[in-house]
């Protein structure tokens, strides 16, 4: 089946429809990274605090204590299920784009990888391990940079005309 470049050979009334998810899926996905920067300050001292707490602490401005084994479980749980669909949902819109296989399939997997990393990584800094907070940042920012170049040639490719086949 040809599928690359399938994307701009679409009606303008799918285009719309897609785009119009794509633009909705963003919305969602950096509004989640702005509560992130209000819970964590996007710094790896901030997201240490998030999951285990910061009542020692001497200058904390909020007080913020562990979360308990059940939170840490719904956060990973619903995180890694809802980004999950979100990376397949996005990624089945990149194969259809005109870009080479290897970075379709960069775009495509690497974010499955960053989740696990991820949400993986903040479980396991919450039971201890205090240098998975660089790797929860990395792969965070690692994760936001895939779906923003997904997402941004995802909407280019449908507002160009039909591309010709390779």
């Amino acid at each position: 089946m040809q599928y690359n470049g399938l994307l701009s050979t679409f009606s303008k009334g799918i285009k719309i429809f897609i785009a119009s998810f794509v633009i909705v899926l963003s919305i969602g996905f950096f509004t989640g990274l702005f509560f992130v920067n209000e819970t964590s300050s996007l710094s790896t001292m901030g997201i240490e605090e998030n999951y285990l707490g910061n009542e020692n602490g001497v200058n904390a401005t909020i007080m913020k204590f562990k979360k308990s084994e059940r939170e840490m479980l719904t956060i990973v749980h619903t995180h890694v299920l809802s980004m999950s669909f979100i990376f397949f949902l996005l990624g089945i819109l990149v194969w259809m784009t005109k870009l080479s296989k290897k970075m379709k399939l960069f775009l495509t997997v690497e974010p499955f990888f960053s989740v696990i990393l991820t949400f993986g990584g903040i479980y396991l800094l919450w039971t201890g391990l205090l240098w998975m907070k660089y790797v929860v940042i990395f792969s965070g920012m690692l994760m936001t940079l895939t779906f923003a170049v997904s997402a941004i040639v995802v909407l280019y490719q449908l507002t160009i005309k039909s591309l010709p086949p390779d």
